[in-house]
């Protein structure tokens, strides 16, 4: 059999290439975030995917070698929360052994952490992203809406940094009149101390549930000067192109943080993401309205080749720029829900 010629990495109208899939591998979650999953929405009654409906492991990886045709380097598994699907490490090792794909990350939001931290790294992920939006316990409580402490979270922060799978990030999505006082100067101190980079994120009108309203976002800029005024911070480079946080680091040598504008300062123009949600529905956007069912594809006998030539297809006819279009008239339409395609 002639070996195969590799094909050029794919772009978009907009000329950006894909280089990092995020791959959704269960829409369930242990926290009830008021900005993610809002309980009166995803409460007892609430139906989500059943078992057979997710992509297996071997079907994502199987789109991962296809992906990585196209030019994908990074993949990052999300939720709902990662870790609440049974045996994630396997899946981790074999994502880990597709040519190409050189960063395997994770974003969690740690309560599970502690008891899985060794067997994901010995699989091969290279680091985890844990979402925490405030040290107080009773405000973790009301944004997290779960019975869970705060201290479970941290203490699953440390076990990733104890077991290599740094450096660790921290989010945090900041909503006016929530998490915007005291607990802006009290993260970024806990990464400072501890070495982990915290990103502050504005809060976003994903999906449609959340109730989101523009005076509720804290502009990113108004974040960094309030960090600015107790520990001077200066400009960092992206390292890479497409990075979404504008990085900055203390003047003292205390590490860095970061803010995510998607809101006040969007990013859209070299956006190289894409999103596979785990019943195997591929986005172009966070912000989208609906999504390309590559799962029918796959147990509908598709080849390699097929699938590749569908994605080809896909993201060359993307034109996504929700976040510079941004306007009174687009933010009500009904869109992908965070917990779906894990933001």
């Amino acid at each position: 059999m002639a070996e195969r010629v590799s094909a050029p990495p794919v772009e978009d109208r907009l000329a950006r290439g894909m280089r990092d899939l995020r791959i959704s591998v269960t829409d369930r979650c242990n926290f009830r975030c008021t900005y993610c999953m809002p309980r009166e929405v995803f409460g007892p009654d609430y139906q989500f995917l059943d078992r057979a409906e997710l992509l297996t492991y071997e079907e994502i990886t199987r789109l991962v070698r296809v992906f990585a045709r196209l030019g994908v380097t990074k993949v990052r598994l999300t939720g709902g929360e990662p870790l609440l699907r049974r045996q994630l490490e396997r899946l981790v090792a074999m994502v880990a052994e597709v040519e190409g794909i050189t960063d395997i990350a994770m974003t969690t939001n740690g309560s599970l952490l502690r008891a899985k931290a060794p067997a994901l790294r010995d699989a091969g992920l290279s680091r985890v992203t844990v979402s925490l939006d405030s040290l107080d316990p009773e405000r973790f409580a009301a944004i997290s809406d779960t019975q869970l402490p705060v201290d479970r979270v941290l203490d699953g922060i440390a076990a990733a940094a104890e077991t290599g799978l740094g450096p660790v990030k921290i989010n945090a999505v900041v909503k006016r009149g929530v998490n915007d006082g005291d607990d802006i100067v009290d993260l970024a101190r806990f990464g400072r101390e501890r070495g982990h980079t915290v990103r502050f994120i504005e809060y976003m009108d994903v999906g449609s549930t959340n109730g989101w309203r523009m005076d509720d976002v804290v502009p990113a800029r108004e974040i960094v000067e309030r960090i600015d005024a107790v520990w001077p911070v200066e400009p960092v480079d992206p390292a890479y192109t497409g990075e979404v946080a504008e990085r900055y680091r203390y003047r003292d040598g205390a590490g860095e943080v970061g803010a995510i504008a998607s809101v006040t300062q969007p990013f859209c123009q070299t956006c190289t993401r894409s999103r596979l949600s785990a019943q195997g529905e591929l986005f172009t956007c966070l912000f989208a309205t609906k999504g390309h069912d590559l799962r029918a594809l796959v147990r509908g006998g598709a080849d390699d080749d097929e699938l590749e030539a569908a994605l080809r297809g896909i993201w060359g006819r993307r034109t996504d720029r929700y976040s510079e279009l941004r306007t009174a008239a687009t933010t009500p339409r009904d869109k992908v829900e965070m917990s779906y395609i894990g933001g």
